[in-house]
């Protein structure tokens, strides 16, 4: 269950019922706690399926890890693809 203040707040500030904030929040919150692996695994399977090459992707992963809120080392090309492939 998340935080009861944090949930009370966004059912306030939105309109939604305390069970549909808490759903919210519990979804943003479960975003938010992806592990720097899964989400470079996610993001490589979803450019891997529109046709990327890898070269590129790593590239586009690279700066999608500068801009997500987890506090993310810099991480190589080479890096990224031992997360994808070990």
């Amino acid at each position: 269950m998340p935080d009861e203040a944090l949930v009370s707040r966004v059912a306030q500030s939105t309109g939604l019922t305390y069970g549909e904030a808490a759903r919210v929040v519990d979804d943003v919150l479960a975003w938010h706690r992806e592990s720097v692996e899964e989400f470079v695994r996610r993001r490589h399977a979803h450019h891997q399926t529109y046709g990327k090459r890898n070269e590129q992707i790593f590239e586009l992963i690279a700066a999608e890890l500068r801009e997500r809120p987890f506090a993310a080392p810099e991480l190589s090309p080479r890096q990224l693809r031992r997360m994808v492939y070990g």
